[in-house]
């Protein structure tokens, strides 16, 4: 798996974006709506995430299941491992999520293209 994406909710994008763009000097990489807006942080991917892209109401790391790997197979691995099923596999607007709790009791995102 890859990661190098933090999910931050925030209420409102429009709201919270100057603190981020304007205070930290972030720029925008991609923005869908009122929904998502992924700023560049160098090495880090920062997502504000709004709406029905606000899985969880935590800051959340995101990893992408690797290419040619099934979602289910990865959250059947992360269970075993410790983690929790908090929200299972269902297919959002670009890709299949779910949402894990790790062992530490942190939220934990995985994508899979569909």
């Amino acid at each position: 798996m890859q990661s190098r994406l933090l999910l931050y909710p925030v209420a409102d994008i429009d709201t919270a974006l100057p603190f981020f763009t304007e205070g930290l000097g972030l720029a925008v990489k991609f923005r869908d709506g009122e929904r998502y807006c992924a700023l560049d942080a160098g090495a880090l991917t920062l997502a504000l995430v709004a709406g029905e892209e606000r899985l969880v109401g935590q800051p959340a790391l995101a990893f992408k299941v690797d290419e040619g790997e099934e979602i289910a197979a990865a959250i059947a691995r992360l269970v075993e491992a410790g983690a929790s099923v908090t929200l299972p596999a269902a297919q959002g607007p670009h890709e299949t999520r779910a949402v894990l709790q790790t062992p530490q009791g942190f939220a934990l995102v995985l994508s899979a293209k569909p």
